[in-house]
């Protein structure tokens, strides 16, 4: 039975709200109307838990520990260290932003990053998300499309526009393409999954194999924290050029950026939920 699950989904519904950034640019607002649904959670927690660690494999990494244990207290994110909630938070926005991509936009997204992790309370390195979009079923065409993800989420109360940081990621991701490219083709190779390793080899030779790119930035806001006059204060005309430096540069795929929003009750409870139930039913 296949780990993976779209069904939760069923709670991300278009408000049909469009925000504009201060260049103008607009950003799509998503509602995540999650409820308490047994079934759901339950299906939903076991498709997360194989994004760190497949079903099928963890009995051989738990050694003599419980799966239970193996996962709290190996594989997640803690919930109480200084840096684990938000990891969780930051992995849960990543996964979502996946899904989204996968199910709702139709891309192939190869679930790779999360469970190459060495140290859990961290951020992998590269690319938040990536997609992939074949127009024919064999052979290429330069209808064939990349898509490139950043995510930031916002469930704790803080003076940052997470959009714009999402923003700002996404102006350098034209730099560690080539890089996360590798990464996710080497996993796979790794995995024995040679054919789908193939397909990310399409997108390694832009030049001889031309393709659409798509570049996107993604705020998961929970509700108490979510303020759209903040989000419109985003401007993609201006990403510091430097960390340091004060002058600012436009994104260099402004054109084809694409800009969400997701927003939903509650998100950090929710994520914590999720971890407990993807350990507890493990």
């Amino acid at each position: 039975m296949t780990p993976w699950t779209s069904e939760h989904l069923k709670w991300l519904l278009d408000t049909g709200e469009r925000l504009k950034t201060a260049d103008g640019k607009e950003v799509v607002v998503w509602e995540f109307q999650h409820q308490y649904d047994e079934d759901m959670l339950s299906a939903w927690a076991k498709h997360f838990r194989n994004h760190y660690c497949l079903d099928a494999e963890i009995d051989f990494f738990r050694g003599k520990r419980t799966r239970q244990d193996y996962l709290n207290n190996i594989k997640f994110p803690r919930s109480t260290s200084k840096l684990g909630p938000g990891i969780r938070a930051g992995d849960f926005g990543e996964i979502l932003v996946a899904d989204y991509l996968q199910w709702r936009l139709g891309f192939w997204v190869p679930r790779v990053r999360w469970a190459s992790k060495v140290i859990r309370d961290e951020s992998p390195k590269g690319s938040d998300v990536i997609g992939f979009r074949f127009h024919k079923k064999d052979g290429t065409s330069p209808k064939d499309v990349l898509v490139v993800f950043e995510a930031k989420t916002k469930f704790s109360r803080s003076g940052e526009n997470r959009l714009q940081n999402a923003i700002n990621d996404s102006a350098k991701d034209h730099l560690r393409i080539d890089e996360s490219l590798n990464f996710i083709k080497q996993k796979l190779f790794e995995k024995k999954e040679i054919k789908k390793a193939k397909l990310v080899e399409r997108f390694q030779n832009p030049v001889d194999e031309t393709y659409k790119e798509t570049y996107g930035a993604a705020a998961i806001i929970s509700d108490e924290y979510f303020d759209a006059k903040i989000i419109a204060e985003a401007d993609c005309e201006k990403i510091p050029k430097s960390v340091k430096s004060k002058e600012f540069v436009p994104h260099p795929n402004i054109e084809s950026l694409v800009l969400v929003v997701i927003k939903g009750p509650d998100m950090m409870n929710l994520v914590n939920e999720l971890y407990r139930r993807a350990a507890d039913e493990a």
